[in-house]
């Protein structure tokens, strides 16, 4: 057993009708889901899982690619696996995802990837602009203490297009977009999951079968004027979104 590593002790009915893959998955979940099992511990093998609990391979393996699916475990390769990370939860608002980090107390950080002057048409027509209309365009990779969560993607008006790298690199859009004037505004935005991109992948270090969530959205100021317009895509094993419904 490596130090620090998260064994789970285990109880399998073997005269139940449930599976025992499944059995051994629910016990895991429950030990991940109660703190026995804390995020970043490393996870017993499923060699050493399966001597130990008595299992075929193929039942531990089983119960493990489900938990990986569930976004409850990751797999480095050459490391192993770990239980996965914290998830960030955010109510749908008005805020940017580096305040709500850091107001759940985790450590954001952000690598730039692109900060350019571009047309794009597709942006212009959210932004209500002229297609030909030169725009800030950002690409950032959102960190939360060090691991990749989001790849944000974000288009600003010319208005806006003072905004720095080194700003960016620091703190969160909509900080410096109160800086320039901006005020409380309203958001259209549309969530979706699906499954990533090769470059996506590559970025947020996850596997092909985890999906992702693809969030577009587009922010306007109290006058009705957009301000910017973004299309994000997050780990789904990381993020988590919250809704509040008022009966009215």
């Amino acid at each position: 057993m490596a130090k620090g590593e998260a064994v789970v002790q285990v109880a399998l009915d073997r005269a139940s009708p449930v599976p025992l893959y499944f059995q051994l998955a629910e016990q895991l979940t429950a030990a991940i889901s109660d703190g026995r099992a804390q995020p970043g511990d490393p996870f017993e093998n499923e060699v050493a899982m399966s001597e130990r609990l008595g299992l075929s391979r193929p039942t531990v393996r089983r119960a493990i690619h489900h938990l990986v699916d569930q976004g409850l475990l990751v797999r480095q390769r050459g490391l192993g696996t770990f239980v996965a990370s914290r998830r960030v939860h955010r109510r749908v608002s008005k805020g940017s995802l580096y305040e709500d980090l850091a107001i759940q107390g985790r450590n954001p950080s952000t690598s730039v990837l692109r900060h350019d002057i571009e047309k794009n048409a597709r942006a212009a027509a959210a932004l209500d602009l002229d297609p030909e209309t030169d725009l800030l365009a950002l690409r950032r990779l959102r960190l939360a203490d060090g691991e990749p969560l989001a790849i944000m993607q974000n288009w600003l008006p010319p208005r806006h297009s003072s905004i720095t790298r080194e700003q960016l690199e620091t703190r969160g859009l909509y900080s410096m977009l109160r800086d320039q004037g901006v005020g409380s505004v309203v958001a259209h935005q549309s969530v979706a999951a699906r499954l990533p991109t090769a470059d996506e992948r590559t970025l947020l270090d996850i596997s092909s079968r985890l999906p992702v969530i693809a969030v577009t959205r587009t922010a306007f100021d109290p006058g009705g004027a957009p301000v910017e317009h973004a299309e994000h895509v997050y780990r789904s094993d990381g993020y988590t979104i919250d809704l509040v419904l008022e009966e009215s």
